[in-house]
Formats: structure tokens, sequence, C-alpha cells
């Protein structure tokens, strides 16, 4: 009974062959390029592709590296400290019978006497300003620009990695020397965009501009940026 289960299935495959050869391979065309092969993963675009669509579909957003600010604080705490044991000295000395500091007297009848549109008064008052906007500015802003953010895996979304802004330059810049007819090349990456000049000593212009731009696109890719930036490729002839 064997046998005769076993020989009809050989049987129908080799006579099915020469009919259903053709139509098989295309009915498995696009299963086999949606699975892939084993042991690859998929592509770098289709890698961004699917972090920006994660992204736009509610997914884990990777912010910007906070900066401790340990320089401004420390400035800032030890001006306020330095003016506050001093008010105090004066006034604990004044408590005990003394006469007040020359310079707070100094300092009172200077703000009694000035009028508010004197010079020194709007110099003072803009200088306070300027401080405290730029105190706020520090306090709400994250600061570390020159980190930037990768993609945090799905599987884990608190793990976070930052690349260096000049690593990142590094890395397009080899890329783009790998293109036939760059001969020097600088690239400058920012949060939003990132600029590449190139010097092409032979081949058409426009062409190792087209180049260069898909091998950045790709590099960029490759890093697993949080919000890849757009690239923008400057090309000029040198001559020999």
């Amino acid at each position: 009974m064997t046998p005769d289960t076993g020989s009809p299935g050989r049987g129908s495959a080799s006579s099915a062959h020469g009919d259903t050869a053709a139509p098989a391979s295309r009915a498995t065309g696009p299963s086999a390029k949606e699975a892939g092969p084993p042991g690859h993963g998929p592509s770098a675009p289709d890698r961004a592709a699917a972090g920006t669509g994660d992204e736009r579909g509610g997914g884990h957003r990777t912010h910007r590296k906070w900066s401790a600010r340990r320089v401004t604080s420390a400035v800032v705490a030890a001006v306020i400290l330095v003016a506050a044991v001093a008010a105090l000295v004066d006034v604990i000395a004044v408590r005990a019978g003394r006469p007040a500091a020359a310079w707070r007297r100094h300092l009172a009848d200077e703000l009694a006497t000035r009028p508010v549109d004197d010079v020194w008064m709007l110099t003072g008052a803009a200088v306070a300003a300027a401080l405290g906007v730029w105190l706020i500015i520090l306090a709400l802003t994250p600061g570390q620009r020159r980190w930037l953010p990768m993609r945090s895996p799905a599987d884990c979304p608190r793990l976070r990695a930052f690349l260096d802004r000049d690593g990142a330059a590094d890395l397009l810049r080899d890329a783009a020397m790998r293109v036939p007819g760059v001969s020097a090349a600088h690239v400058r990456v920012r949060r939003h965009r990132i600029r590449a000049r190139a010097d092409v000593r032979f081949r058409d212009a426009r062409q190792v501009r087209d180049d260069l731009t898909a091998v950045l696109d790709e590099e960029r890719d490759r890093l697993a940026l949080a919000r890849p930036p757009r690239v923008v490729v400057r090309v000029r002839r040198r001559p020999d």
C-alpha cells in the first residue's frame, strides 16, 4: 500500500512538471521576496521605512540626550551663594548694632537716587534680562547637540543609544569616497540635514551626484537614526 500511495505522488509531480513549472515559479516569486532567504534580514531602506512607519504609527520615539549642565549650575550656584552670604553677614552685623557695609549703602543710594531711564539702570536691566532668558533656554532645551539619537529596538523600547555627529560624518565621508569619480569629499551632519560637497575628477558630474546621493542615503539608513536627516549633495568639477 505504501508504494502505491508514493508512486502517484512522484508520478503526478513528474507529469505536472512541464505544465505547472512556470505558474508555480510565478506564484512563489512574491512569497519568496516577502519572506527573504533564511538568515538574512531586510535591507537598510526596508528597515528605515519600517522604523519610520512604527514611529508614525505611535511606536516608541527616542528623544535627545539631556545635558547635566554641571558648569552652568555650578557657576549660578556659586554666584547666588556668595551674594546670599554677603547679604546675610551684613544684615546680622546691622542687627548687632554695627553700621551697614559700604557696598550696601552705596548700592542703596544709587538705586534710590538714579532715575529709571538712566543709562546704567537700563544696561543693568538688559544684562539681567539676558541672563534670565539664557538660564530659561538652558533649562528648557536638552543640549548635547553633538549626539544624534538612534532608533530603539521594538522589543526593548527603553534601550537608548546615541551617535556622535563627527563619527557619523566620517562614516558618510568614507562612503562618499568609494563613489567612482569623487576625489575629495566633505560631509557635515546636522539635526535635519546632511550636507555633502564632493570634487569630481572624471565622469559626468550629474551622474556622480546621483550615485553619491544614493550611496549617502543608503549609508544614512544604516546608521539607524531616530530622525534620519535629509541628504543634500553638491558636486563641483576639479580639472586634473
